[in-house]
């Protein structure tokens, strides 16, 4: 029986601390289903289908992973829920500071209640990557800062697409 994890989130945009995440947990999965999350009460720059698509570019044209052992879906439902969907027991979660653990671990442990089969594990990025996030990167491109040491070329290109 194949090994699926479940990993979720925003994406908006993808950068390379997500992009360690998934390399990393490749090698411990043989399928990683990266869940782009389209809940309504969050205010994205991109839309859900505009991630999807800045996803699979990063993920499949710039990077060349392997389409067969990743899928990118996206999701509205709880996690736990697009866990069950693709008969997953783990969710993965990206670790980029001491000071995301707290919410993390209060997610991890609300998702064990919602069920309890459920585990939810955590990975760091590589040291130069733990710094990144969407937040900084979406603001360093408004403002026409470099951003390629961030993230992928083809998600370069949507953000100044978007910004421009």
């Amino acid at each position: 029986m194949s090994k699926i994890a479940i990993y979720p989130g925003t994406f908006d945009p993808i950068t390379f601390g997500h992009i360690d995440v998934i390399k990393k947990s490749l090698k411990l999965f043989d399928k990683i289903v990266v869940g782009v999350s389209d809940e309504s009460n969050k205010d994205y720059l991109f839309s859900s289908d505009e991630r999807i698509s800045i996803v699979n570019k990063a993920l499949f044209k710039d990077l060349k992973l392997n389409k067969n052992k990743i899928k990118v879906v996206s999701f509205g439902s709880l996690t736990t829920d697009l866990c069950k969907k693709y008969k997953s027991n783990i969710i993965l979660r990206g670790l980029r500071a001491v000071s995301d653990f707290e919410y993390e671990f209060q997610l991890a442990g609300m998702n064990r209640k919602l069920n309890q089969n459920i585990e939810t594990i955590f990975l760091m990025s590589d040291v130069e990557n733990q710094i990144i996030s969407s937040k900084f990167v979406k603001e360093i491109v408004k403002l026409k800062g470099d951003i390629k040491k961030f993230t992928t070329k083809s998600t370069i290109k949507s953000l100044k697409d978007k910004y421009e």
